[in-house]
C-alpha cells in the first residue's frame, strides 16, 4: 500500500489555510495547516511532508525566511510559495532558494495542483 503525500500548508490568513487544507484533502493528499512559520517549524522534526505551500508576508518568519532557514538545515523539502505580493526581489530570491513555484493569489486550482504533482 503507498503512502498518502502530506502537505504542510503555511498562511497566517485561517480562511486560505482552510480553504486550501479542504483542496488538499478533497484532491486526496494528507494535510497539516499551521497559522505561520514558528508553529510549522515545532513539528517539522516529528511529521514528515512531501511538499510545503508558504505564504510570504506572515507576522515573524515570512515564508522566505522558512524558505530560507530549511535550506540552512539541508531540508530539501519541495516548497511552493503561495502570495498575493507581487515583488519581482523576493519570487528571485524565493526560486533562487529553490522553490518549485511562485503563484500568486488567487491561484487557480488547477495551476496549484498541477505545480503540487510536479513538486512532490
Amino acid at each position: 500500500m503507498s503512502r498518502v503525500p502530506a502537505v504542510a500548508i503555511v498562511d497566517d490568513d485561517e480562511a486560505i489555510r482552510e480553504a486550501l487544507e479542504d483542496l488538499m484533502v478533497v484532491e486526496g493528499f494528507d494535510c497539516q495547516a499551521f497559522d505561520g512559520a514558528a508553529a510549522f517549524l515545532a513539528d517539522y522534526d516529528r511529521t514528515h511532508f512531501d511538499c510545503l505551500i508558504t505564504d510570504v508576508r506572515m507576522p515573524g518568519m515570512s515564508g522566505i525566511e522558512l524558505l530560507e532557514y530549511l535550506r540552512s538545515l539541508g531540508s530539501r523539502l519541495p516548497v511552493i510559495v503561495l502570495t498575493s505580493v507581487i515583488d519581482e526581489q523576493s519570487r528571485a530570491r524565493s526560486l533562487a532558494l529553490g522553490a518549485k513555484a511562485w503563484l500568486t493569489k488567487p491561484a487557480a486550482e488547477n495551476v496549484l495542483l498541477g505545480e503540487l504533482r510536479r513538486a512532490i
